[in-house]
């Protein structure tokens, strides 16, 4: 009997292309993929694996829009994980043709494996550079390092094509809220620097079941800005639902999005309705709460949910004799949060407005 000539490279493209097991060998056998990978589907597909966590899919014709999903930015926002597992298999086996080219980004691995937000910091401050700045004793941190990569990543996913009026580019960063929200799903529209709010890309969101909009006033150090300034993309980063255990989440409450994503991807007509404002709460950003000392403590109780709404006058936070207060009638609270790093924002305060 002859010697196998299968190689590990291709053994490992066989268990791939039969199982589309990517995000699972990426946590639990990272080296796999410590050397990029590339290879076809028989349905014409090329499959480009850049690194862990890390996966392109270009169909044949390209299609007319270069689309990224990442999810995991924190690693315990499981549900949309979940969502972009699911494609990848489905890709694989063939049961999910893409039409586009599409990049899907599993963002903290390691966070993942410990069901943790991050290891060391918030990796979704750390874009646009930011994981080369400021304290130099994390500069080679897990996160710091990842937020590179997953910079490069999208940078030569957007430009290895030449840029075309015609192409469109997306980038959806799929998380879940820490906290439950009278909104459960939400998105929030990173600032643009003058370029019109896209309509068309609101009511994708609307079927997608997302109708509450938060428009950001200024530069961020997010992902989905990262991608948005750098790119010009459409990106958002969208909020379904709150964070839940692997295995635990209700997939039913993201099947509107999922079913819209699917038809995205696949090339099909999103039948989107017209827009109308009527159908969005529609909210800009009011006043920006940094926690600057340790004693920064919240006036309201943890379970407090996002877009709560406040009277003019009524204490937000403490930080020492310092007094943070609503503004006025109506103003909403959005993402609180005590325990994060100084200097990083605790409060955002939202209030209606209209594009």
């Amino acid at each position: 009997m002859s010697a196998s000539t299968e190689t590990p490279q291709s053994q490992l493209i066989q268990e791939l292309v039969q199982y589309g097991d990517f995000l699972q060998l990426s946590r639990n056998q990272p080296t796999y993929f410590d050397i990029p990978l590339t290879f076809t589907l028989t349905n014409g597909t090329q499959v480009d694996i850049a690194a862990p966590g890390i996966i392109s899919f270009t169909p044949l014709g390209f299609g007319d829009k270069d689309i990224v999903l990442s999810s995991g930015i924190h690693g315990n926002e499981t549900a949309p994980i979940e969502m972009c597992e699911h494609y990848v298999r489905d890709i694989f086996r063939g049961e999910l043709i893409v039409a586009h080219r599409l990049l899907f980004l599993f963002g903290n691995l390691p966070a993942m494996n410990k069901g943790s937000r991050f290891i060391e910091e918030n990796l979704n401050r750390l874009f646009s550079g930011a994981h080369s700045q400021d304290v130099p004793e994390h500069a080679v941190n897990s996160e710091r390092l990842r937020a590179k990569e997953l910079e490069q990543a999208v940078a030569d996913f957007y430009t290895c094509l030449p840029s075309q009026p015609s192409r469109q580019r997306l980038h959806y960063d799929l998380h879940t809220a820490i906290k439950p929200s009278k909104n459960d799903k939400f998105a929030v529209y990173p600032f643009r620097h003058g370029r019109p709010w896209n309509k068309q890309q609101l009511q994708f969101l609307l079927a997608c079941g997302i109708n509450t909009i938060l428009l950001s006033g200024s530069a961020t150090t997010t992902f989905s800005y990262y991608s948005s300034n750098q790119f010009s993309a459409e990106a958002f980063t969208v909020e379904l639902g709150k964070v839940m255990p692997f295995g635990q989440n209700d997939m039913r409450q993201f099947a509107a999005a999922d079913t819209m994503l699917r038809r995205l991807l696949s090339g099909q007509d999103l039948q989107l309705k017209p827009y109308e404002a009527g159908d969005f709460l529609i909210y800009q950003v009011n006043q920006v709460i940094n926690k600057l000392a340790d004693n920064f403590k919240l006036a309201f109780g943890d379970d407090e949910p996002n877009f709560s709404t406040f009277k003019q006058g009524d204490l937000l936070a403490t930080e020492g004799d310092r007094e943070y207060r609503c503004q006025q009638d109506g103003e909403a609270i959005v993402f609180p949060n005590a325990n994060v790093a100084l200097g990083q924002r605790a409060i955002l305060t939202v209030i209606p407005t209209t594009i």
